[in-house]
């Protein structure tokens, strides 16, 4: 108060006119029509309700699983509850969709993946476009997906599933998360590079996919360690193979895809926090901060990384020019695959 005093009093000092228009900037300034020189940011008072965290999936998959952890230490930090709130179908378009069309104001997020904001676009009649609709905020975690499949499925290794898909065309079905998902673009890249055909089986979200694999009612899919890992540890899946650059320090006995006999294959999912366009750029600076914070306490890198989630931890820039390169690179390949909705 006792720097606004004193700004009028060196504005009626002047001259004449001076004094004059001092004293009717002093009487705006004190009815609250003039905003004081130093305002409070927007991101000082926030949260100061709950906010509501959206997975374009149904509930226990990857992105669900991951969510759900980040949001539970975000709402001990905020002090405010962080709402899980899973809006499952078309791959993810209609969470995207939904969250793309939110308030601008940071009370609504999305926890997005490679799916939804680099590949749908291509596949999907969208009513926006993901990479220009969101603001991102982090990438939160890569993640290591796998080719497991039911015990029952007569390969055990890439080479003998390649001659599988060869030999018997169209007798081996394989489950995914839904048409034009992370797991549907992965095997539909591994058929177009080995030339084999398997028949795809589309489910709404991972977690029906897996139970349907755990019941042998499909041969297959490649999905994420985050869900499949308990499985395999207990023998209910067998893991053929990682399908990132390395293997994994959790299967250290299972080889990668292009070391197993696809050279050069490579796939690897992300999970990131992304918010409408045009929230404020403070609130988006304290919610990467806040989303550090948690990231970098050691027990929950820990958690994650036994799970098969690499933490990430970027900013907002790197995340966006993360976000432009895979679309770029999976336009192309989507192309080059020719992946329709089915």
């Amino acid at each position: 108060m006792q720097e606004q005093r004193s700004w009028c009093v060196q504005v009626k000092i002047g001259p004449l006119l001076g004094a004059f228009l001092g004293a009717f900037l002093c009487a705006l300034l004190g009815l609250g029509l003039l905003s004081n020189p130093v305002h409070a940011s927007a991101a000082e008072s926030y949260p100061n309700r709950p906010v509501t965290l959206i997975v374009a999936f149904p509930a226990g998959g990857g992105t669900d699983i991951v969510a759900r952890k980040v949001a539970q230490r975000l709402s001990t930090l905020w002090g405010k509850q962080v709402i899980v709130d899973n809006k499952g179908g078309a791959a993810g378009v209609i969470g995207t969709t939904l969250t793309a069309k939110a308030e601008p104001n940071g009370y609504t997020l999305l926890m997005a993946t490679l799916g939804n904001l680099t590949m749908n676009q291509f596949i999907y009649p969208m009513e926006i476009n993901p990479v220009k609709a969101l603001t991102p905020i982090t990438n939160v975690v890569g993640v290591n997906f796998v080719l497991v499949a039911h015990p029952s499925f007569p390969a055990n290794t890439v080479k003998e599933m390649i001659a599988l898909g060869k030999q018997k065309p169209g007798q081996f079905n394989y489950a995914s998360s839904g048409s034009g998902g992370a797991p549907h673009l992965a095997i539909e890249l591994f058929k177009n590079m080995t030339g084999t055909d398997f028949v795809h089986i589309p489910y709404k979200g991972s977690a029906p996919s897996i139970a349907d694999l755990l019941a042998g009612q499909v041969s297959f899919t490649m999905d994420s360690l985050v869900q499949t890992l308990p499985y395999i540890l207990s023998g209910q899946l067998k893991a053929i193979a990682v399908l990132g650059p390395q293997r994994s320090a959790l299967i250290p006995k299972v080889p990668t895809v292009a070391e197993a006999g696809v050279p050069g294959y490579e796939f690897v999912n992300w999970f990131g926090l992304v918010a409408p366009l045009n929230t404020p750029a403070d609130i988006v600076a304290k919610i990467r901060a806040d989303v550090s914070t948690v990231l970098s306490q050691g027990d929950m890198a820990e958690q994650l990384n036994k799970m098969g989630a690499d933490v990430i931890n970027s900013n907002s820039d790197q995340y966006g020019a993360q976000i432009a390169l895979d679309a770029q690179k999976w336009e192309k390949i989507i192309k080059l695959v020719g992946v329709k909705l089915e």
